[in-house]
């Protein structure tokens, strides 16, 4: 038995041990830096021995897939992380067999107000403009379901009723998958600042490596940033506000050039029943 229990701790650390040279990144930039440790498992003890080992590894940040791993499981976890000082990522795999067809299932706003009643500090919530799609008003509707504490009624972005959180916790949108330098502008306009953006292929896709992909990102959100605060169109003036930053960053100029043929084209699914597909179902 105790060989057992040495094994498959020995296998988690094979997966969670790099997380050990965060100190020295940490020591070089003067940021907090961390790890999606996925605490996600087969059963409820096996996914809290996973998010302990993770908190004994001085991690700030665990992940769990909330769909798979059941409401249950998720709030056991998200209490156990308010009550330890980590942050918990709620991926969302298996949502699209529940929500992406119109004739069954449901609407991920109602996952994502379940989320939030199960607890969490960030959900996957879609992109609109990177290959996880989404209808613009639609996703702006349940992103302000997660964090806001009071959302007025709105059923051109699928509120269909006025919802009060009073004190319960908010949930930050996280948008991720397929976005890059380009997008920067359209994601600042549209998430704000209390979200996250996560860049794994924009950021590693580099040409010149991972730490130049960060760079690049910093840079091209620091711009949009701050010409949103002076007032400046991020819609329309949002491909020149990072040709100007590129000027000045090597890094973000080579990040251009890579991404500026990189386009997801589709018709998005998630969209709202007209009075017209009203008709056909009847």
């Amino acid at each position: 038995m105790k060989q057992k229990i040495r094994s498959e701790k020995e296998e988690i650390g094979g997966s969670y041990g790099e997380c050990g040279q965060k100190s020295i990144i940490e020591s070089e930039t003067g940021e907090i830096k961390g790890h999606y440790l996925n605490a996600t498992a087969g059963n409820c003890d096996e996914m809290m021995k996973r998010a302990a080992f993770a908190r004994e590894l001085g991690v700030p940040i665990v992940m769990h897939d909330y769909l798979t791993g059941g409401f249950t499981a998720n709030t056991t976890l998200a209490h156990y992380c308010r009550d330890n000082g980590l942050l918990l990522h709620i991926h969302r795999a298996m949502h699209a067999v529940i929500d992406r067809q119109k004739n069954h299932g449901m609407h991920f706003r109602v996952l994502a107000k379940a989320l939030r009643m199960s607890g969490g500090d960030h959900i996957h919530s879609g992109t609109v403009v990177g290959k996880l799609e989404g209808e613009r008003e639609i996703t702006l509707g349940f992103v302000d379901l997660l964090r806001d504490d009071f959302i007025e009624k709105d059923r051109s972005r699928g509120i269909y009723f006025t919802q009060d959180w009073v004190s319960l916790p908010g949930v930050l949108p996280v948008a991720s998958g397929g976005i890059h330098v380009w997008h920067m502008p359209a994601l600042t306009e549209i998430f704000g600042d209390d979200s996250v953006l996560q860049f794994g292929g924009g950021t590693l896709g580099h040409p010149w490596g991972n730490a130049p992909g960060a760079v690049a990102n910093r840079v091209a959100l620091e711009a949009c940033v701050q010409a949103r605060n002076e007032g400046r169109d991020l819609a329309t003036e949002g491909n020149e506000i990072i040709r100007e930053a590129a000027k000045w960053s090597p890094e973000l100029a080579a990040a251009c050039e890579v991404w500026k043929e990189i386009k997801f084209e589709f018709q998005a699914m998630d969209t709202l029943d007209t009075d017209k597909d009203k008709d056909k179902k009847r």
